[in-house]
């Protein structure tokens, strides 16, 4: 076929795949830049729009049918599913998205990396890579283009099926996973790829973000893109909106306020460079993204440049379901017909019409494969591999810390942890740094960290740690800051915030906590550096500000985590804090939170002994575990301190207690799976720190009914355990204030020691130290240090 027959060929389109006259022009355009020439590309898009039209055919099959039929007869009544399900309508509106995506890839010879943020669209991924065959080692001689492998898909598909361990049964989830070939995120969560994508591509790479109008309402950081995007450290970010203009049950605000237009309008105030597309065409697809990057090569080549960069942003115009009856309506989120195929006749008809329009023949599918599937010839990875998909980075260079000496002078463990912070960053320029910074770096004792890296600001204020090529993300939106870390696979990160507040992060780190669990589950071992949240201005320090400040909460909902990939560290003192920074980024595939307090703490360890305590997850800090009448355990550095002076005495009035310092909890807890149980310590080694039959108080920084039930292998029951921590009491008080409030001083745990040992509380407590726990008396009482007295 000549250029021109090849052009009309493509011009007819193919179903409900028809091109503008926009898209024509466009097309046109390209075909005079690509190196190839006009006749390639017209290959091409007719490829694509074959491709495109199989994998639509596929999707609304995997939602409704149990099995395909590649002669294209209409499917009978039992051949359907009794219960369908599936996001058909989004799904619809990724297939030529996603095709257009692996021609621009062709077309420049280049494999671009992926990220959709709307994970439940999963069904048009895996309808394509199944097409081309393109998919994870899981699922290679499962699900391929033949009558078998498509219909293997389609019956998997929201299958439910369950193995005998409890796990999945078939390689094959409700949003994007492991074993979504090039997955890299669930995108369950909506809005958290928008604050993340730009922060994902190494200079020389190129990310293509798909994102929904739905998540617009989610988290709005992302409309801060432009504001750190930067051509020195970052490589070229594309968004992809796919505007189909309905949420799940109506309108979605953008159609609602005024479309596509109002969209453009909204993003140039905010320093994008909006265009819109066909949403319905691949070709458009394919034109925006080699457009977009040519306006940031553009851009990066001008050395006059300024930022705010103007960030080409693709908004591509559809309705959701599009190419499907049904299309438009509310029920083309899900299940588009009026009916079910498999009990409904009329929803039979309308099915089997419904994919007559979109029906390709396989031997134009595989001549469409053959086309686009070039990997080798052009010498690329598939896109299964692409950049984001392979994150390893090398391994950092840590820092030997500079260990302060136990009984030194109270010290700020922040301080320290800024300290090695910069330490770290300084020895390993190659990794690129993301700290994510809600508001208050220095105030949290930061300050080394924040002048050596920087408010990263398009225009530096004078006498303010700003520059334009800053590492610090800092914004009062804790997803946004926090996704910027997350976000940064292939360096080095950090977050930092308030305690009470950083539960406002909590959505985004358990969504890569969970897929990054899932990759381990079908041992696909992460290979981003692991994280660290460090949370400060905590409860209990923050004592002078309201309630609202003083929340456990983050680190308590971590905890109910998987412990070998999210863990959580009570550290005590400077060096233990060190210890367990170091410890997080020596992990791989990990989100550590760290609690550290940012008052001066006495030195409780010296460096051998940090270390010692984090590798064991505990500590036992004063007394002797073989002889002791009473262990004290202490998670936090407030909860030790008090745990010190409830033994001083109890040492007074003639008792042996040990206290012991409880540094990771999740490493004692009762194993789920073999992958906790590797984490875990063994029961030779529990009963090493925590003796059998002992009576216990343990005294926490959270609440302590969850610590309670974590720590199930410690408590022998209410008569030999006691556990005390934040009961949810607070407000405008003093440390000492937020102890008593919530019946964690010394003196309590002397009362709780008393009660497990069957001694009178009497022979250790003064009669105002009683009546004041009994809250008839003073607390003043306790707040002050306890001294020595005699027993009565």
């Amino acid at each position: 076929m000549t250029q021109a027959d090849l052009f009309e060929t493509w011009r007819k389109g193919l179903g409900p795949i028809v091109h503008s006259d926009e898209t024509v022009e466009r097309v046109r355009a390209l075909a005079l830049t690509t190196a190839s020439g006009g006749e390639a590309l017209y290959r091409i898009l007719i490829a694509a729009d074959r491709l495109a039209g199989a994998a639509m055919w596929t999707v609304v099959h995997m939602t409704y049918a149990r099995r395909v039929d590649l002669s294209g007869a209409p499917l009978p009544a039992d051949a359907f599913k009794t219960i369908p399900e599936g996001h058909t309508g989004g799904s619809l509106n990724m297939v030529p998205a996603f095709v257009g995506y692996l021609v621009a890839n062709v077309l420049s010879a280049r494999t671009r990396a992926w990220l959709m943020g709307q994970g439940h669209s999963v069904a048009a991924i895996e309808a394509v890579n199944a097409l081309t065959g393109d998919v994870s080692p899981a699922q290679r001689g499962r699900y391929d283009r033949s009558e078998a492998g498509l219909s293997r898909l389609v019956a998997d598909f929201y299958s439910y099926a369950i193995a005998a361990d409890g796990a999945p049964a078939v390689p094959l989830g409700s949003h994007a996973g492991p074993n979504t070939a090039g997955a890299i995120s669930e995108g369950g969560y909506l809005g958290f790829a928008e604050v993340q994508y730009v922060h994902m591509p190494l200079p020389g790479e190129s990310l293509v973000a798909f994102l929904s109008d739905g998540a617009f309402e989610e988290q709005r950081g992302s409309d801060w893109t432009p504001r750190w995007w930067r051509a020195e450290d970052s490589g070229f970010a594309i968004p992809v909106m796919i505007l189909n203009g309905r949420r799940i049950e109506e309108r979605a605000q953008i159609a609602q306020q005024g479309g596509a237009e109002w969209l453009a309008d909204h993003l140039r105030l905010n320093g994008f460079d909006p265009f819109a597309i066909d949403g319905r065409d691949p070709a458009a697809f394919a034109w925006a993204i080699l457009e977009a990057e040519q306006r940031l090569e553009r851009f990066s080549a001008d050395p006059a440049r300024r930022y705010p960069a103007p960030i080409p942003y693709v908004i591509a115009e559809s309705v959701k379901g599009f190419g499907f009856p049904g299309a438009g309506t509310n029920a083309a989120h899900n299940l588009p017909l009026n009916g079910n195929p498999a009990f409904d006749d009329a929803a039979r008809r309308e099915f089997n019409e419904g994919t007559a329009t979109l029906f390709v023949p396989p031997d134009e599918i595989e001549r469409a494969v053959e086309t686009l599937a070039v990997h080798d010839v052009q010498r690329r990875p598939p896109e299964s591999r692409h950049p984001l998909a392979l994150r390893h980075p090398q391994a950092p260079t840590i820092p030997e810390p500079q260990w302060t000496r136990a009984g030194d002078p109270p010290d700020c463990a922040m301080h320290a942890l800024d300290r090695w912070f910069v330490r770290l960053v300084d020895r390993n320029p190659g990794l690129r740094v993301r700290v994510g910074n809600p508001d208050e770096l220095r105030s949290n004792h930061m300050g080394a960290t924040l002048e050596r890296l920087r408010h990263r600001v398009n225009v530096p204020e004078p006498g303010v740690a700003d520059a334009v090529d800053g590492a610090v993300i800092t914004a009062l939106n804790e997803e946004a800051v926090a996704g910027a870390a997350l976000a940064n696979k292939a360096g080095l990160n950090l977050i930092v915030s308030y305690e009470a507040f950083a539960m406002k992060m909590l959505g985004g780190l358990r969504q890569e906590i969970v897929f990054a669990r899932r990759q381990r589950e079908i041992g696909l071992e992460p290979g981003w550096i692991s994280v660290p949240l460090v949370v400060t201005s905590h409860s209990w320090e923050n004592s002078k500000n309201e309630q609202s400040h003083q929340d456990p909460t983050i680190g308590e909902a971590l905890l109910g985590e998987m412990s070998d990939t999210a863990r959580v560290l009570f550290p005590v003192d400077a060096n233990s804090a060190v210890a367990a920074l170091q410890s997080v980024y020596e992990g791989r595939g990990q989100v550590a939170c760290l609690i550290v307090s940012k008052r001066d703490m006495p030195h409780r360890l010296d460096g051998e002994a940090a270390l010692r305590a984090v590798q064991a997850g505990a500590a036992h800090i004063e007394g002797i575990a073989a002889d002791a009448d009473v262990q004290i355990v202490a998670a936090g550095a407030y909860q030790l301190e008090e745990a010190l002076k409830a033994a001083g005495r109890l040492v007074e009035a003639g008792l042996r207690p040990l206290v012991t310092m409880l540094i990771e909890p999740g490493r004692f807890r009762t194993p789920r799976d073999p992958i906790e149980q590797s984490f875990t310590v063994d029961d030779a080694a529990l009963a090493v720190l925590f003796p059998s039959n002992m009576p216990r108080v343990i005294a926490t920084h959270t609440r302590p009914e969850p610590m309670l039930g974590l720590l199930r292998r410690l408590d022998g029951g209410p008569s030999t355990t006691v556990a005390h921590g934040y009961i949810s009491r607070g407000g405008t008080l003093d440390v000492a204030g937020m102890l008593f409030a919530n019946r964690s001083t010394w003196a309590h745990l002397v009362e709780s020691a008393a009660r497990l040992l069957n001694r009178p509380r009497d022979q250790f407590l003064s009669a105002a130290e009683c009546a004041a726990i009994d809250g008839r008396g003073d607390p003043h009482d306790l707040l002050r240090p306890p001294a020595n007295r005699k027993t009565a």
